[in-house]
């Protein structure tokens, strides 16, 4: 039986226009056995340009950035190749954001208030095998 602990690291890209969250996504990564942060960008073009460099396994975006948004942000990643699994997140609650969240090819929609190490974990769990398979 596979799990995480046998594979390679999981490399994590984190969006946020906010240094305060990139501050406390970092430490979660860091507190989160077989996670390694790759990197951070603080716009969705940023992103886009560090996704070459760095081919991140795992992409938190937050939805709100001025400029290019996480959700213009995640649909460009689905294009990519090899496409990374991405993950929107946000403060408000699902229901005050865009209707566009649904189609942009993210794997998932987390609130940052409950970004902790299990969630990270479980998402990667339930997406991560996508990526491998």
């Amino acid at each position: 039986m596979s799990s995480v602990v046998d594979a390679s690291p999981i490399g994590v890209l984190i969006v946020d226009d906010q240094l305060a969250f990139r501050h406390v996504a970092r430490l979660v990564i860091e507190a989160t056995p077989d996670f390694v942060l790759l990197g951070e960008a603080s716009s969705g073009e940023h992103a886009i340009a560090a996704l070459d460099e760095l081919h991140p396994d795992l992409v938190l975006i937050d939805v709100r950035m001025p400029g290019m948004d996480g959700i213009e942000t995640a649909t460009r990643l689905h294009s990519a190749d090899p496409v990374p699994v991405v993950v929107l997140i946000s403060i408000e609650e699902p229901p005050h954001l865009p209707m566009h969240v649904a189609s942009c090819g993210a794997a998932e929609l987390v609130r940052k208030q409950d970004f902790c190490p299990g969630l990270l974990r479980r998402v990667w769990q339930k997406h991560g095998a996508e990526l491998s398979a």
